[in-house]
């Protein structure tokens, strides 16, 4: 067996010490090393293959080098995964790793979770929701780094990274009116979550800024069977459609909650015989692949940046540990620009 390169290896053979060393692999601020130096003693590392010892770093620094990644259905829905993968890759790169815990929304299981997380002596925690909405942090996690994901809280303390709600909605609509179209339908859930709220501001502000006038019949909300399900959000969207599509003026085109209830709208516009994009417009919200391009022709729709979230979300952590106490600002909250994606289901507005 190969023996383990270790600190007084590189220092050799990089000519420094191994104080250099330790603090150049460790990125120990306010030790002065120069460039060179430093490239030089990388570039050794490099050469030799030297691997730190995880657990003894983690000894000198005080720190578990992990963090935990609590959610309640993120790891068991498949468009919202990018968010794992966005963090586990962040933290990868910071050399961290990332524990997860799903907790299917059951608050027993969320407590004994967490409870093995701080056991463990994670660094920080990412709190995260399936999709936007205000969430109570348990007390639990209070002395603890947090950062909540697609989520918010009432304490303006604690950090979040959620998407641009009202800048999506916005997004969406600006597609549909730049298409000529300004008898624009909205089909919306009952649920009062922040992602309603910002996307149906949105779709009034891009109506305004053309000076077409709120409609409020033109809003049809449903409440789905069991929500966030994609069985009854096409079910909702299916409803809701229907009810804008059989009125005596009908929608030219329709902006979808997500894109499971613009499956359903597409339903509803099939049995009433309007064709997409020929006689209806229909754009979504989410991009939600697996939905957007089973359904024809391919849904246009606005992408939640579900990567790039839970990346962020590993940054602001990272922050916080470094600067225990750091007081709230602006800064600890983030919210990103949720992309237009344009497909085929959008059309200039048919001759009524």
């Amino acid at each position: 067996m190969a023996r383990r390169i270790g600190i007084k290896d590189v220092a050799a053979a990089a000519g420094v010490s191994t104080a250099t060393v330790s603090h150049i692999l460790n990125g120990v601020e306010g030790k002065r090393a120069s460039a060179e130096t430093r490239q030089r003693v990388l570039r050794v590392a490099d050469e030799l293959g030297y691997a730190p010892n995880g657990l003894a770093r983690g000894l000198r620094l005080k720190r578990s080098q992990t963090i935990g990644f609590v959610s309640d259905e993120i790891a068991t829905t498949p468009h919202a995964s990018r968010t794992i993968l966005g963090a586990q890759e962040a933290a990868t790169a910071a050399g961290l790793v990332l524990l997860l815990v799903n907790t299917s929304g059951d608050a027993e299981l969320e407590r004994t979770s967490i409870e093995m997380l701080l056991q463990r002596q994670v660094d920080g925690v990412l709190y995260a929701a399936m999709y936007h909405r205000n969430v109570r942090v348990p007390e639990s996690l209070g002395s603890t780094p947090t950062v909540l994901l697609d989520a918010r809280s009432e304490d303006p303390a604690i950090p979040f990274v959620v998407p641009d709600e009202v800048q999506g909605g916005y997004t969406a609509v600006r597609e549909l009116i730049d298409h000529g179209h300004r008898r624009i339908g909205m089909t919306v859930q009952t649920v009062d979550v922040p992602a309603r709220q910002g996307r149906l501001e949105g779709y009034r502000k891009a109506l305004a800024e053309v000076g077409v006038p709120y409609d409020p019949s033109l809003v049809a909300a449903e409440t789905a069977v069991s929500f966030g399900t994609t069985v009854g959000d096409v079910d909702a969207g299916y409803r809701a459609a229907r009810r804008l599509l059989t009125a005596e003026q009908r929608p030219t085109a329709l902006f979808c909650f997500n894109d499971r209830m613009a499956a359903g709208a597409y339903r509803a516009a099939a049995e009433l015989g309007l064709s997409i994009p020929g006689d209806l417009s229909v754009i979504g919200f989410d991009n939600q692949e697996l939905v957007c391009e089973a359904v024809y022709p391919a849904l246009s729709t606005v992408q939640l940046p579900h990567y790039e979230m839970g990346a962020r979300a590993v940054a602001q952590l990272l922050t916080l540990t470094k600067t225990p106490g750091r007081p709230p600002g602006p800064d600890i909250q983030e919210i990103l620009l949720c992309p237009l994606v344009a497909r085929a289901s959008v059309a200039s507005p048919p001759r009524l």
